[in-house]
């Protein structure tokens, strides 16, 4: 099986588009909002949580969220779209809900986490059953499948 093929097939149903619809328009909106509020959503947060060299990657995670949020919500390169986001919601998790964890306890992280965490879940559920018979992804792949005749 090509390359090609593996990251664009799926054999999950149409209504996968409602997983891909809220996970790629969450995606999309915070990653322009890095750019919109940049001292509260972009730089300066970067800068406040301690992440090195703030003034590129809030850039460069905006720039991921945009891309791979656009991609997974017209259903194209799902699977590929899925691992940066993956990544970006584990750093997420990782650099604002852990230390919330060890300040305030488990219900203040839980609250605060509860976005993170369906943002997590629903990436790595478009990771493995891919975009849905209603993407591009599926057009894509039943396009690669050789034809008789």
């Amino acid at each position: 099986m090509s390359f090609w093929r593996k990251i664009t097939r799926t054999s999950a149903p149409g209504v996968v588009i409602l997983i891909r619809l809220v996970v790629g328009a969450v995606f999309l909106s915070e990653g322009i909002q890095k750019f919109l509020f940049p001292a509260d959503l972009g730089v300066g947060r970067f800068t406040k949580i301690g992440i090195p060299s703030p003034e590129i990657m809030a850039p460069f995670v905006g720039v991921v969220e945009i891309v791979c949020g656009a991609l997974m919500l017209i259903g194209l390169l799902t699977r590929l779209a899925a691992i940066p986001l993956i990544i970006d919601m584990l750093v997420a998790i990782s650099t604002t809900k852990i230390p919330i964890l060890l300040k305030s306890g488990f219900w203040a992280m839980a609250h605060e986490a509860r976005v993170d965490y369906a943002m997590l879940l629903g990436a790595l559920f478009l990771l493995m059953v891919g975009a849905g018979a209603w993407s591009i992804d599926a057009r894509l792949s039943l396009s690669a499948v050789p034809r008789d005749g």
